[in-house]
């Protein structure tokens, strides 16, 4: 490549790094801020009862913040940040009691704690390595708006009318000086701000991260994860096994005894036994489809044939909403992967169909070479509303991911849209 083209690598990657910067330390600010108040204040006023009710609420809200932001460091900078959260046990109760007992075991998860700290930071020394970026790219067109002649707005030409950084702006000399200083600022912004932002992002995973005993925290939550895996494995061989009694087992039964009746029939009625045969017939086709059936759902052949894109391909064909998908995937994941993220893609796309009222469903996967991470994002235009929580389906999904150290990010403002990120960490071949 020569060097035009390497220079204009670098400006784009400096502008695409002062626009993330802007984004961030607007929305970082503005959610930041919002959720640090309203956890504080629901966790006063856990004394007077009420924040019992509404605290499990807003730290689920938060851990959804910080969930985001741990999948915006994975896919801009590939930038790690462990979700070390104790999962909640399967038998959490439902209604008053379980929003006690949720809130009890949330406010005696550390993660929780480091949550609320990174909120306090992130809306302060976060807002501070998000706008830098910015501004050394967007405060330069300033210097150059005032030596162009909007120095005359501010100055008679004989006082000091404005400042510029720590230039005096008193006429078109001082607005000379200041283009200077925006030539420099510039310059600092071409080379600097993508670093600068994933300063950002360093920081947001220092704060995040455990600060002591992080290893054993994941192999915590990882045992967890597994041992749900095993939970879930046992309980889907036990639904396999009672499909296979009460379905194709016993039409092939049925159609044993059909097919000895028709011995016994063949020479005495041959019309009877022509009705059996029909029967034993009928019977076998509808097995084989229930046994076709079953298969699929254990994994389905399109899957295995042709790779995770096709078969959510092949999934959202299926679906009674008009469904774009948009796959970029240069090779394959190894098939537990592939299918924990086919049933986990599965799932989503049935809460949005049953759930959200949607008419339109985006699904975007690909997968990011330089931070090894497979990403899929879901998205409907419906009413809004999901979360993860304790019997959600998302909850299972989160379980589901977890079994891979895979993350689930959840986007669902009231009115939506939803947007459901999953990221799982892998190699294609």
């Amino acid at each position: 490549m020569d060097a035009s083209g390497k220079g204009g690598g670098r400006a784009r990657r400096a502008l695409v790094a002062g626009a993330r910067g802007l984004a961030l330390a607007v929305a970082g600010f503005a959610g930041s801020l919002t959720l640090f108040v309203l956890s504080v204040l629901s966790i006063v006023f856990i004394v007077l009862g009420v924040g019992v009710l509404t605290t499990p609420a807003v730290l689920s809200l938060v851990r959804s913040w910080a969930n985001w932001r741990r999948v915006v460091a994975a896919e801009w900078y590939g930038i790690r940040i462990p979700a070390a959260y104790r999962p909640f046990p399967a038998d959490v109760r439902t209604g008053v009691v379980g929003l006690a007992e949720r809130c009890r075991l949330m406010l005696g998860d550390p993660a929780t704690w480091r949550d609320l700290r990174w909120l306090l930071v992130d809306m302060t020394a976060g807002f501070v390595t998000a706008l830098l970026p910015a501004a050394l790219i967007v405060y330069p067109l300033e210097g150059y708006a005032l030596a162009a002649g909007l120095w005359r707005v501010f100055t008679d030409g004989t006082h000091v009318g404005w400042w510029y950084g720590f230039v005096p702006i008193s006429g078109q000399g001082s607005a000379f000086q200041a283009a200077g200083l925006a030539n420099a600022l510039l310059v600092a912004g071409y080379f600097l701000a993508p670093a600068l932002l994933r300063v950002h992002f360093l920081l947001t995973r220092a704060v995040l991260t455990p600060e002591s005993g992080e290893l054993a925290a994941r192999v915590q939550v990882l045992t967890q994860t597994r041992r749900d895996a095993v939970d879930t494995s046992a309980a889907e061989l036990r639904r396999i096994e009672r499909d296979l009694h009460d379905g194709a087992q016993a039409r092939l039964v049925a159609m044993g005894m059909d097919l000895g009746t028709i011995e016994a029939l063949v020479e005495k009625n041959p019309q009877k036994a022509k009705e059996l045969l029909a029967q034993a017939r009928k019977s076998s086709a509808e097995a084989l489809t229930e046994l076709r059936d079953l298969v699929r759902g254990i994994h389905p052949p399109v899957l295995a044939e042709r790779g995770l894109g096709d078969a959510v391909k092949a999934l959202a064909l299926r679906l009674p909403v008009a469904t774009d998908v948009d796959v970029d995937l240069p090779g394959r994941a190894e098939a537990p992967v592939e299918s924990a993220a086919y049933f986990a893609v599965s799932e989503v796309l049935t809460n949005a169909v049953k759930h959200s009222g949607a008419d339109r469903v985006w699904v975007d996967v690909h997968h990011t070479g330089a931070a090894g991470m497979l990403r899929i994002a879901v998205t409907d235009n419906g009413k809004g509303g999901a979360s993860i929580g304790a019997g959600s389906g998302l909850s299972g999904i989160e379980r589901r991911l977890g079994t891979f150290d895979g993350i689930l990010a959840v986007s669902s403002p009231a009115g939506g849209p939803t947007m459901v990120t999953m990221e799982i960490p892998c190699a294609l071949s």
